[in-house]
């Protein structure tokens, strides 16, 4: 009993001695402004892709009271971390600036969001805060594959980024995700559908064929009515109207996604 007593203490001793570098490890970044939202270190962004980011992000911090921090590093060993995973960085830095509010109006909020990405790893990281738990895990994964990661294998680093923030923005709104950035190539089967389409109706109509043709024309305003329609929907933010900053307390909950290029 006295051995097994003595194992324990020595396992407990163990374990607390290896958990406090952890616990205290803290990076050499500073946190952008309150309503900032982008720390660029690595240069990775141009002008307007900021100025976009920026103007996504504060209108969701009003909406939504749901921060997006965007952060790029040259690489993790840079600042103090050193053959740390992704995740581990991550969920630290999360925690050490503290990003969204634990709580709102009495309510436990905690719904930040920090998108980092180390060039130097080529590696990128969605973290969440503890509010979402694991439910959209799936969803950042997505955004992580589809439109993240595939821009970086290209050197579109600002288009990558700006693409991943706006189907975060769509994540957060609780809406369907924009459309995943296709290559030229991809538009061309349409266009020659769409080319068809109005050929055929401008023949049956030049043959008398009026009613087929207004039916067919029909159908495209209808579908153009359409898409300007949920393009408004999905403009238009929520009732909200929060006024504070990116920064209250909140905490990394482990959820997310990771990604490689």
């Amino acid at each position: 009993m006295t051995i097994q007593r003595l194992r324990l203490l020595l396992i407990s001793s163990f374990v607390a001695l290896t958990a406090i570098p952890v616990a205290a490890q803290e990076f050499d970044l500073q946190p952008p402004g309150t309503r900032e939202f982008v720390s660029d270190n690595a240069g990775m962004l141009d002008e307007a892709s900021i100025t976009h980011i920026k103007t996504v992000c504060d209108k969701l911090l009003t909406d939504k009271a749901t921060p997006i921090i965007v952060v790029t590093i040259d690489s993790m060993a840079q600042h103090g971390g050193a053959n740390m995973p992704l995740e581990t960085f991550a969920a630290l830095l999360f925690n050490q600036w503290q990003i969204g509010h634990a709580e709102l109006e009495g309510q436990d909020w905690n719904t930040g969001i920090l998108l980092l990405i180390s060039k130097g790893d080529r590696a990128a990281r969605i973290e969440l805060g503890a509010g979402w738990g694991r439910t959209e895990n799936q969803t950042c994964q997505q955004i992580m594959n589809e439109f993240i990661v595939p821009q970086f294998k290209q050197g579109k680093f600002s288009e990558g980024i700006v693409s991943g923030v706006d189907a975060l923005d769509k994540m957060a709104r609780k809406l369907e995700l924009p459309t995943r950035p296709r290559s030229a190539a991809e538009y061309i089967v349409p266009l020659v559908f769409f080319g068809l389409a109005i050929f055929t109706a401008v023949s049956l109509y030049r043959r008398g064929s009026s009613g087929w043709a207004w039916l067919m024309w029909g159908g495209v305003f209808v579908a153009i009515w359409f898409i300007l329609r949920t393009m408004a929907q999905n403009s238009s933010g929520g009732g909200g109207g929060f006024s504070g900053g990116s920064f209250g307390g909140g905490s990394s909950g482990g959820g997310g996604a990771s990604g490689s290029w």
